[in-house]
């Protein structure tokens, strides 16, 4: 079995050190360096090309969101995801991460078993967030902004890609998306994956925050944009 290989970049000793004896406890996930703020996290990512970053999203130097923006840019880490670690919950920092591509974020006090979980999902290209999650910090920072944005980046979609759009940001599954449209599940996820291609987004919660920033969902909808 071929390990996860996860870099830690806390600017905590004592957090780095309690999140590596926990992965040292499994026999997939293994910690391949460290970092304690944003330059290093850059160049710790860049050097050892792991699978899983986790990130804190207040560090010195460029702080953990810029570290993420960095890593995400990066040509040569394609293969690397962002995981981002807060102590604050649903605050801007998270919404600006999300904005940039990470998959999704965790509480420093995450159990154990949730934190593996976390790490094996987005390592294997999922997103982490739970969609009532993902709506509520999208929704709350976009609410905050005052404007939409970029609404111009939709006319890439024709009507059935901005359909599966605003289902997947209303946190529906490739089957329940399917079942709604009557199509089957390969297909919804094929019109996902046009998508994010068009867009050129890395995942889900990109599409999520996407859609409430550009207005093609809103809080409250009820009633699907024409398919």
């Amino acid at each position: 079995m071929t390990a996860i290989r996860v870099v830690l970049a806390d600017d905590q000793t004592i957090v780095r050190a309690g999140f590596r004896a926990l992965f040292d406890l499994t026999d997939d996930l293994r910690v391949v360096g460290e970092a304690a703020d944003g330059p290093s996290a850059v160049a710790c990512a860049r050097r050892t090309r792991p699978d899983v970053v986790l990130m804190d999203i207040r560090m010195p130097g460029h702080d953990g969101l810029e570290a993420a923006r960095r890593i995400l840019a990066d040509p040569t880490l394609t293969g690397t995801r962002i995981l981002v670690l807060t102590t604050f919950g649903l605050d801007e920092y998270v919404f600006e991460a999300l904005s940039v591509g990470a998959s999704g974020f965790l509480l420093k006090d995450v159990d154990p078993d949730d934190l593996y979980a976390a790490v094996r999902m987005v390592a294997g290209g999922g997103s982490l967030l739970d969609p009532a999650v993902t709506r509520a910090v999208v929704h709350e920072f976009a609410r905050l902004r005052g404007t939409l944005v970029g609404v111009e980046r939709l006319d890439v979609l024709t009507e059935r890609e901005r359909g599966v759009v605003a289902l997947v940001a209303r946190g529906l599954s490739n089957e329940e998306i399917g079942a709604r449209l009557v199509i089957s599940p390969l297909t919804a996820k094929t019109h996902v994956s046009r998508a994010l291609t068009k867009l050129g987004l890395r995942d889900r919660v990109q599409l999520v925050v996407l859609a409430y920033e550009t207005g093609l969902v809103r809080t409250g909808d009820s009633v699907l944009p024409s398919e």
